[in-house]
């Protein structure tokens, strides 16, 4: 157990530290600077509070420190969800000053957060789908949002992979596209014959728009990337003007995709793969929209159905990722 001389001291050899295992998960991890900005705010809240109960040297955290701060921020109104990734960050931190052999024992091994209502995701269905990718009166920027929809339905991307594209990214001889994940993950993931028509509509119009030196496979009217928000607010429009009763927004796309190639598939696994999860627990809240799908026809169809699986799925799962 480190010995502090002072407050300042300890102050210093937890800052010192600290930016070690920043520089850590920036460099060895490679996680995405968001990640670390989030580790980063959670860390410094950590430490803000050990300090104000006298605590100044991280090496002296034991697990009561860690209980009592989980505590606080419950008290605060902090979400379950949020402290779940706070405790996270900090765990991770111990274990990077086990790995430095600077510590004997996490402190935050035990210490778990309180239970999260799992949510099932608000999909679309088939129908919702052709209606969505409905292509209409055709303009430039039209047939950007329906390729983008087009590709987001057909491999599942993440909104911030979609934005993130480039144009050397999409091959649309090999019908693929190359997409960095989370943690700086490649992986490359197949595209829909329908999604490479609309891609190559797409592509045939972009020069009008795009500027001469942008990479962005989407950009806005003024030839810049499209930003993420921009890309919320089109969908959201797009599915008001064909009369979607529900809130289309990019996610909803992903999980359709999940979902519609599960239930035609039952490879779990190879639905993994393309989300890009690095758990399949992540994945299997998939499977439970497929009993849930299955759960309705029999409820409507069976004479003695007694119509309690939407019930019983409800108390435990409800929308997602």
């Amino acid at each position: 157990m480190a010995v502090v001389i002072s407050p300042e001291a300890g102050q210093q050899t937890t800052q010192q530290l600290f930016q070690r295992y920043l520089r850590y998960l920036q460099d060895e991890r490679r996680y995405s600077l968001a990640t670390i900005d989030s580790y980063q705010r959670d860390l410094q809240q950590f430490f803000e509070f050990i300090n104000a109960v006298n605590v100044y040297d991280c090496c002296d955290v034991d697990s009561l420190h860690v209980r009592n701060y989980a505590g606080s921020r419950r008290r605060r109104g902090v979400s379950a969800r949020s402290l779940h990734r706070s405790l996270s960050a900090i765990r991770g931190f111990f274990t990077f000053l086990q790995r430095e052999q600077l510590v004997e024992n996490n402190p935050v091994a035990d210490v778990s957060g309180p239970s999260i209502q799992k949510k099932l995701p608000n999909l679309l269905d088939v129908d919702e789908i052709n209606r969505l990718l409905n292509e209409g009166p055709q303009n430039p920027l039209k047939l950007r949002d329906v390729a983008m929809m087009e590709l987001m339905y057909s491999s599942g991307l993440r909104l911030a992979e979609l934005v993130n594209l480039n144009l050397d990214a999409i091959d649309l001889q090999q019908a693929q596209v190359q997409v960095m994940g989370k943690g700086n993950k490649m992986r490359y993931l197949p595209i829909g014959t329908n999604a490479c028509k609309a891609i190559k509509r797409w592509l045939e119009a972009r020069p009008n728009i795009a500027s001469d030196d942008e990479l962005a496979v989407f950009v806005n009217n003024r030839g810049k990337r499209l930003s993420p928000r921009a890309v919320q607010q089109r969908m959201a429009q797009l599915g008001r003007e064909q009369g979607i009763d529900k809130h289309v927004h990019p996610h909803m796309l992903r999980h359709s995709f999940a979902s519609h190639l599960l239930e035609s598939s039952g490879d779990l696994r190879a639905v993994q793969e393309m989300l890009g999860h690095a758990d399949i627990s992540t994945t299997q809240v998939y499977t439970h929209l497929d009993f849930q799908h299955l759960a309705q026809v029999y409820d409507e169809a069976h004479p003695r159905a007694k119509k309690t699986h939407q019930k019983s799925l409800n108390k435990d799962f409800s929308k997602d990722d």
